[in-house]
């Protein structure tokens, strides 16, 4: 057992359950503990996330107490600079996990470097994808664009692998500290307020992760299939919080929905949906321009509007078009959409408004608890028409339809906007068409009329891409 101090990095990794970074430290040394590095400019677009953030650290430093390794926070500008400052120390060994997104694993490769030079023990282990990013190519060694070849290709690898035996931390008997002066974990939190109601709805620690998961599977998973299509019932495991931030580990979900019997539609609906999230960090590794930019450039013509006001009552919830609205007010509420409705709700932002899918990007981004790079990009490219395997531009949704298909009886509408509870349910998705007295409801008064009309809305996009299809021929 080596007597230098094992030092482990967390980044998205709040969880001891296939944390091999962690595990790893713990078999290989008397002594560990953890440090996580908050760069507070990466969370200055992130709001939502500096609250969960907050109570993971909380959470995560109790239960790693349990078993006498500590955890500490230190605040620096960059990565960079926090290494610096680290490697003043001696007697130590670094471990961490990989983050699969660009700029962390050439963040790995410098450092990696740079801890040779200095002659200081490090190892890389593997992070919170089923598969490396990298390992998924077709025969011809090129990535993938198309989902389905690429899950079925992935899958495939996956299994062939076999399953890993679950290792354990093991517990240390002397809790130590590592850094000379840790930041004080108040100030990762937002100032403002707002994100204080997250506590009515989530508990960011590995047991609720594990619990909800469980619970899923068992009674959730096997109408997954329809219901998770339909934003009034509970329909869908609301795992992908945890996700964003390690609480579970994506081996853990595969391995509790394989223990299943019946694995039917909803089984593969949900493993499927476990495949998006891997491809989406397939592509965003082999594509990394897909962050800055459209993977497909001919919609680099494509001839956005710049509207403030329109950018901002999509924001606020206010369009006039309730699934829309209902949807809208549900994230900033709680710091989730349910994904049928953020489908609509992108939709009606690039298509109806025509607003640049760039700025729901960035406003889901200080939003969503469960803000990932690269499911945030690819699921706002694919709705956008200029991503990979994406839904086309022309296919847009109706959001009266999508309300009186998804939602027909108004229960998710009337749970979040309480203006129209009075309204019926044959209205209820276009109360601007009441042609009765309702109590408590006039439309431009309780409710606003739609910011656009559907209709014209609608044939406005579609001459929109008829622009950018006639420059690219």
């Amino acid at each position: 057992m080596n007597k230098n101090i094992g030092v482990v990095w967390l980044r998205e990794d709040f969880r001891i359950l296939k944390n091999d970074a962690l595990i790893y430290a713990s078999k290989n040394h008397e002594q560990v503990c953890a440090i996580y590095i908050y760069k507070k400019k990466d969370f200055d677009n992130r709001s939502a996330q500096r609250w969960w953030l907050f109570q993971s650290i909380e959470n995560f430093k109790n239960k790693l107490g349990l078993i006498n390794i500590s955890l500490e926070i230190m605040e620096a500008k960059s990565y960079k600079e926090a290494f610096e400052t680290i490697t003043k120390k001696k007697n130590f060994s670094i471990y961490w996990n990989k983050v699969y997104e660009p700029k962390f694993l050439l963040f790995d490769q410098k450092i990696s470097n740079d801890l040779k030079l200095k002659n200081i023990n490090f190892k890389i282990l593997k992070g919170n994808l089923l598969n490396e990013s990298d390992d998924i190519k077709k025969n011809d060694n090129t990535p993938f664009k198309v989902f389905t070849p690429f899950w079925k290709t992935a899958e495939k690898f996956y299994l062939d692998k076999g399953f890993q035996k679950n290792e354990k931390v093991k517990p240390k008997k002397k809790k130590i500290k590592f850094l000379n002066h840790a930041t004080n974990l108040k100030n990762i939190l937002p100032k403002k307020k707002w994100s204080k109601k997250f506590e009515k709805f989530w508990n960011p620690s590995e047991d609720e992760a594990i619990k909800k998961i469980k619970q899923f599977i068992k009674h959730e998973l096997v109408d997954y299939g329809e219901n998770r299509d339909i934003p009034g019932v509970k329909g869908t495991s609301k795992i992908s919080p945890y996700l964003a931030f390690g609480q579970i580990h994506v081996e853990t979900i595969w391995e509790e929905c394989q223990a299943i019997q019946n694995k039917d539609r909803g089984y593969r609906k949900y493993i499927n949906e476990l495949g998006w999230r891997e491809f989406s960090h397939s592509l965003i590794n082999y594509f990394p321009e897909m962050l800055k930019g459209n993977l497909r450039k001919d919609f680099d013509n494509f001839p956005w509007e710049d509207n403030a006001k329109h950018l901002s009552v999509w924001q606020k919830g206010i369009t006039g078009y309730p699934i829309v609205d209902a949807g809208m007010r549900e994230l900033y509420k709680t710091g989730w959409m349910h994904n049928r409705v953020r489908m609509i709700t992108a939709s009606f932002l690039v298509k109806h408004l025509r607003i640049h899918w760039k700025e729901g990007e960035k406003y889901f981004r200080d939003c969503l608890l469960d803000f990932n790079e690269a499911n945030n990009v690819a699921g706002w490219q694919w709705v956008a028409g200029c991503g990979a395997d994406a839904a086309p531009y022309f296919r847009i949704f109706n959001p009266i339809l999508q309300g009186e298909r998804f939602d027909p009886k108004g229960e998710y509408v009337k749970k979040w906007i309480p203006e129209l509870l009075n309204v019926p349910k044959e209205f209820i998705h276009k109360p601007w068409e009441i042609d009765k007295d309702i109590k408590d409801f006039e439309i431009g008064k309780n409710y606003p009329k739609p910011i656009v009309n559907h209709e014209e809305a609608r044939k406005a996009a579609l001459e929109a891409f008829q622009k950018i299809k006639k420059k690219t021929i």
